[in-house]
């Protein structure tokens, strides 16, 4: 299974990202953080662990529904395990990551991994670009205004006309699209991968209605798993919108860009202090993230102001801005690309 952390770690001799690489390198920032992950990967299970007791202890009570809220907040935290560690951020070998990522992704959030990482490999390779990245093709939202032209079909077309205004409702439904996308794509996968995954996700579903079944009636269980995964949906997706929407999309037909110029251009940090870190899972630090996918989270915010000089004396824009100021940029591309269907 291909490794998003080894796309993009050895540019060419002399481009222009070799020299912050260099300085990168020097003050230790790639070097793994084993100790941190460790404790946070604890901290995250035992809160876990206590929203499911929550859950025992609460019974047959509309209050226990209320516990999806902790819930929805604690498996973002375990999504974001999974992804550092499909970016080799946390473990020395290929083995021990691909079992952390199983044990996160497939296992307690019912999610596939190595189709994760196959989506997230070819964004990172080429992000924003309308023919390579799949977090711009065509599928429920558009990304610009010629996807937009070629939509067909009243309802689609109206779709697209609001998708700015439909964006965040749409979210809620994410959480449950994720795993549907990921169970489709186990028959893309080698028999063995396909075993391994399926089994985890068997036993994933089989633990998760176990637990809403044997604590909560039948109706109570549903609305509780609807929303959880509503919950987990807006969040993932309130932490990936900020990210490249509304940022430069590379011409299919033009130059090709260096790795450097590719990142930054389509990258967009958020700012913030620890408790954005901790609610985006270090994602608000996207231009570092995406210059160096195997960096581990914790030295993001360190590798932060080397990436702003070395951006700004390469004369290339570094975009930052706040949360709000995020989502504003995000939204109005998206109205943007759906102005030729409320004109025409």
């Amino acid at each position: 299974m291909p490794q998003a952390a080894t796309l993009l770690t050895k540019p060419a001799a002399g481009s222009d990202f070799a020299p912050l690489l260099r300085q990168v390198r020097d003050q230790g920032l790639l070097e793994r953080r084993r100790g941190w992950y460790a404790r946070s990967i604890a901290v995250n299970v035992v809160a876990l662990a206590a929203t499911a007791a929550g859950i025992v202890l609460s019974g047959d009570s509309w209050w226990t529904v209320l516990l999806a809220v902790p819930a929805a907040l604690f498996w973002a935290r375990t999504a974001f395990v999974g992804h550092d560690s499909g970016h080799a951020q946390i473990a020395a070998t290929r083995r021990t990551g691909r079992l952390i990522g199983l044990l996160h992704a497939d296992l307690l959030l019912g999610m596939s991994y190595a189709w994760w990482n196959d989506k997230h490999n070819r964004h990172h390779a080429n992000p924003n670009h309308v023919d390579k990245d799949p977090d711009v093709g065509v599928g429920a939202l558009v990304w610009t205004q010629r996807q937009a032209a070629q939509r067909q079909g009243r309802a689609v077309r109206w779709l697209t006309r609001n998708q700015a205004r439909l964006f965040f409702p749409m979210l809620l439904l994410e959480g449950i699209s994720l795993k549907i996308s990921s169970v489709r794509d186990l028959g893309r996968q080698s028999a063995e991968e396909r075993r391994t995954e399926a089994a985890l996700l068997v036993l994933h579903v089989a633990g998760y209605a176990g637990l809403l079944l044997s604590s909560m009636s039948p109706g109570k269980a549903v609305v509780f798993a609807l929303l959880h995964h509503a919950l987990f949906g807006l969040h993932l997706g309130m932490v990936f919108a900020p990210n490249h929407k509304g940022m430069e999309m590379p011409d299919p037909g033009g130059e090709r860009w260096g790795h450097l110029q590719r990142q930054v251009l389509t990258s967009r940090n958020v700012r913030g202090g620890a408790v954005t870190d901790w609610l985006m899972g270090g994602l608000n630090y996207q231009i570092e993230h995406h210059l160096f996918p195997n960096m581990p989270r914790p030295h993001l915010r360190l590798a932060r102001p080397l990436v702003r000089a070395h951006c700004r004396a390469s004369g290339l824009p570094y975009t930052e801005t706040g949360i709000v100021g995020s989502y504003r940029q995000a939204l109005q591309h998206m109205h943007e690309v759906g102005a030729p269907l409320r004109t025409g």
